[in-house]
């Protein structure tokens, strides 16, 4: 497994199609994540920090968890088929889950767990987003800033299709 992190949520245009998109925390691979508006909503808002009023379902879920003595430790991004990613929680008894890879993602963020993707689905659906991509500089240095990352995964975007991703 390799660990990862949510980069942001973006809609890809011209389809208005959202996508989450995560990257590994140490390299260069990105995997891009199709997902529903609401989903969509659920993960920008808990990474935004915006506490609603009252529990959306996902705040629930982990307050249900919480109530009942447990934690969520990690959530797992553990296959993708024909385009659909399956996700699993892991559980501090040991218990898992199976879970939508986007309800994965949301209760990741509101449990503030570790997110980790399978070597399998990173290799399958994972994308290298560099600067030599972009012809940039190219010598070795700090990581790059997520303001040039999210433009080039734009750029990216404006050519890939979900096709791109099937096995």
């Amino acid at each position: 497994m390799i660990e990862v992190e949510i980069v942001g949520v973006r809609i890809e245009l011209p389809s208005n199609q959202p996508l989450v998109l995560l990257k590994e925390i140490h390299g260069e691979r990105h995997v891009p994540i199709w997902i529903g508006t609401p989903e969509a909503s659920a993960i920008a808002l808990a990474q935004q920090g915006v506490v609603p009023p009252r529990p959306m379902t996902h705040d629930l879920l982990v307050d249900v968890v919480e109530a009942l003595g447990h934690t969520i430790v990690s959530v797992n991004i553990v296959a993708v088929e024909d385009n659909i990613f399956y996700g699993q929680l892991q559980f501090d008894n040991g218990t898992t889950v199976s879970s939508r890879a986007s309800d994965a993602l949301a209760l990741a963020l509101r449990a503030k767990c570790r997110i980790w993707c399978a070597d399998a689905v990173m290799d399958e659906a994972g994308v290298r987003i560099t600067e030599h991509d972009e012809g940039e500089d190219t010598h070795p240095g700090p990581a790059v800033d997520e303001e040039g990352e999210m433009r080039r995964f734009r750029e990216f975007l404006d050519d890939v299709e979900p096709e791109d991703f099937a096995g």
